[in-house]
């Protein structure tokens, strides 16, 4: 009994075989995992974002104009969409409908003529600083081409002097400090974390200790079962934000410019999301191996399409698509909004509505998924 022996090596190793037979989901994720890994990083996830939305105010129409319009188009970084008022693009810069806005001065065209070198202003969402860093490069690089076509002869001859100069305006994060980036989108990827893994085990880890059977013979329902699993992972939950605020604003230094009760709400919201996909995953696992791997299966797309990592819109149509149906975009995009931009309800509503749909399929689907008997 000492020695090695490879009969019994053998015996052990078929046994555990049939076993990982018996449990195809187990090894169905162990499989997916690192497929959408690789999808992921292959075609998804891109550091140099291109088609970024982009505002313009011009308060002429001229060639000039229409020239530089032309030139930001051609250089792949903007989407063009036009304003009428400073306060609609003002009011889109704050909501993340656009992430520059460029303000074409009155009086762009005669001060061209002259040889003034106008300056022209470029407002730029600065909250994600990587996001618009190549593309502000690539403006300050059009004021020496961008014209040339339509330029008076005489200016022509002077490729020393630009015709025009680009004043860049980073808004809500002038220094491009990264903590302030990052630090509130940590709030979404902490409480993803924490509330999906642990919820996710709930289930199977009465069903794994032996007590679910008295959990059954108990004369309660579904809904019941799922309110009393959840709700004292909320309050857990508000306890990990009130940390991550406290730390935020007294280590980190990121201001809070908008309404905290206004994101505490919000969260409830984004953690009900969680919880309720959590106890999805719980009463659909049969093991806590498989409702680990179903949490990492929901957290992985998570933080690669949220834009926590990787600027959202450098993302292909269909990443950005998947990446709108998750909960934790849209909560990164308020915590963002409230606590750098000041944002209110009115500017966070779009982003509001698809986690409050996103609760309610979750919650119907954790209910109807209960399992009422151990059959």
């Amino acid at each position: 009994m000492n020695g090695f022996s490879f009969r019994r090596f053998v015996a052990v190793l078929w046994k555990e075989t049939l076993e990982m037979r018996r449990d195809p989901a187990t090894i169905g994720l162990a499989v997916m995992l690192p497929l959408i890994q690789l999808f992921l990083f292959g075609y998804a996830l891109n550091s140099n974002p291109r088609h970024l939305p982009t505002g313009v105010l011009a308060a002429e129409e001229s060639r000039y104009t229409r020239d530089l319009e032309a030139a930001l188009n051609n250089t792949g970084y903007f989407d063009l969409r036009r304003f009428q008022t400073e306060q609609d693009a003002d009011a889109a810069l704050a909501r993340g409908d656009v992430l520059f806005v460029l303000n074409i001065p009155p009086g762009f065209t005669r001060d061209v003529d002259s040889g003034r070198q106008p300056s022209i202003l470029m407002d730029a969402d600065a909250t994600d600083p990587t996001a618009i860093g190549q593309a502000t490069a690539a403006v300050n690089a059009l004021n020496g081409t961008a014209l040339q076509r339509d330029l008076p002869v005489s200016l022509q001859n002077r490729p020393s002097n630009a015709p025009f100069q680009v004043l860049l305006h980073a808004r809500y994060n002038p220094e491009a400090i990264t903590a302030l980036n990052v630090v509130p989108g940590l709030i979404g990827v902490i409480l993803s974390f924490s509330t999906l893994v642990i919820t996710a085990l709930s289930m199977t880890r009465e069903r794994e200790a032996g007590t679910m059977e008295n959990l059954l013979s108990m004369p309660v329902r579904p809904l019941e079962v799922m309110l009393g699993k959840i709700t004292p992972y909320v309050g857990l939950g508000y306890l990990q934000v009130g940390l991550i605020l406290v730390v935020a604003a007294t280590v980190f230094g990121v201001p809070v410019h908008g309404s905290i009760p206004l994101l505490l709400a919000v969260l409830g919201l984004f953690i009900v999301c969680n919880l309720a996909l959590g106890f999805t995953f719980s009463t659909i696992a049969r093991t806590q191996m498989q409702a680990q791997q179903m949490a990492q299966f929901a957290l992985l797309p998570s933080m690669m399409l949220s834009g926590f990592i990787y600027p959202f819109a450098g993302m292909p149509l269909w990443a950005r698509m998947i990446g709108e149906a998750l909960p934790l975009t849209h909560i990164i995009r308020i915590s963002r909004g409230i606590l750098l931009k000041g944002n209110g309800l009115a500017e966070i509503a779009p982003d509001v509505w698809p986690m409050a749909i996103f609760a309610v399929l979750a919650v119907a689907v954790a209910v109807r998924s209960y399992r009422e008997t151990l059959d």
